[in-house]
């Protein structure tokens, strides 16, 4: 029976190359999957689930008028399984689409994202993926500054914490540093080649 999960973690806690992974381990057995992410997402090509360590892969782009129910159920083949890379960045409807995709189309849904922001306030996808997922797992890295478990995500401008600010803006290591809950608050100042 397929369910739906929500595979959150901080930054570089290793998200999209599980995805990547997942994929690579369907599709050597003849088994296609979906890969989608979200049309926010424009580090590489709008459409591109890409790694930090330079693997990527063609995806579907999610907008806010994609129906995703619609272009799942009218595909020329029927997936085993959906993967979604930058699932913070889904609106409610986009998961409650996934949701139908699971118990209507038996197709199994893996969502990856961040489940807080800079602020440390939830995204509204991960809000609702941890509301409607079947199973929730957490993928681990460390704080950018100790060895504890990095929790939150701090973004920096200019050697500098920001806690204020609108809530989506796209980057990656030049602005957002996963960190414990203790750097968070009371982040050091970075080196100069960090």
């Amino acid at each position: 029976m397929a369910q739906l999960f929500f595979k959150h973690g901080a930054m570089n806690s290793g998200k999209t190359i599980e995805i990547l992974k997942v994929a690579h381990n369907y599709e050597e057995q003849n088994k296609p999957v979906v890969l989608m992410t979200s049309g926010l997402d424009t580090r590489d090509e709008v459409g591109t689930v890409s790694s930090r360590i330079g693997l990527k892969r063609e995806a579907i782009p999610i907008f806010h008028d994609t129906d995703i129910y619609a272009k799942i159920e009218s595909m020329s083949f029927k997936p085993y399984c959906i993967l979604v890379d930058e699932s913070q960045f889904l609106e409610k409807h986009h998961v409650i689409a996934f949701a139908k995709i699971v118990d209507e189309l038996d197709i199994p849904v893996m969502a990856f994202g961040l489940k807080n922001d800079f602020k440390n306030e939830l995204f509204e996808g991960s809000k609702y993926l941890l509301l409607y997922a079947d199973k929730i797992e957490e993928l681990k890295t460390i704080c950018w500054f100790c060895h504890k478990k990095a929790t939150m995500n701090l973004r920096m401008n200019d050697n500098e914490p920001v806690y204020t600010g609108e809530q989506i803006q796209i980057g990656g290591n030049e602005s957002y540093f996963p960190v414990c809950r203790k750097h968070y608050v009371n982040p050091p100042k970075l080196r100069n080649n960090e």
